[in-house]
């Protein structure tokens, strides 16, 4: 197996073409990852959700780190990191227009509204289905990516084959 880095551009085909990612935020020193669907457009990630833990903390702390793979295989994988920051777009008169962008973007994939506004109980109590739409500005990104036939396997031990990926 051979992993190499993925370029600036390799990361955001991968964050293109999936929907479903990891999104973590922070509350003091505790983390918190949960899954959610977004939709990438121009260096923003655009997602929806209801009032909850994530919604809560992110508005208490903006700074986010996404996660998003794609595994064929325990060898052959492609998985991409961003750190950015969360940007709550208000039913307002400044943002009317990027909340309808984000809605219509949204909308393109089949049940994008779920899990997030389906009925939910929250410890036997049913939650308020505020709906809360946001965008993730991508301030950094960074991939890797696994092949399981590499050439470089061919010459050696799979140890000694890592040793001459690019960048080790």
């Amino acid at each position: 197996m051979l992993i190499q880095d993925m370029n600036r551009q390799m990361s955001i085909d991968l964050v293109s073409e999936t929907r479903i990612g990891r999104i973590a935020c922070a509350h003091g020193s505790q983390p918190y990852v949960t899954p959610f669907s977004y939709a990438y457009d121009e260096g923003f990630i655009y997602s929806f959700a209801t009032m909850g833990k994530k919604v809560e903390w992110m508005r208490a702390n903006p700074l986010v780190c996404v996660e998003v793979e794609k595994i064929a295989s325990h060898r052959e994988w492609r998985t991409v990191v961003i750190f950015g920051r969360f940007q709550e777009l208000h039913e307002s008169r400044e943002l009317p227009d990027l909340r309808k962008f984000a809605h219509d973007l949204l909308a393109r994939t089949a049940m994008w509204w779920e899990p997030g506004a389906v009925k939910t109980l929250h410890w036997g109590v049913e939650r308020k289905l505020e709906a809360v739409y946001f965008r993730i500005s991508i301030d950094e990104i960074t991939g890797h990516q696994a092949f399981a036939d590499a050439p470089a396997a061919e010459s050696g031990s799979p140890d000694t084959a890592a040793r001459q990926a690019p960048g080790w």
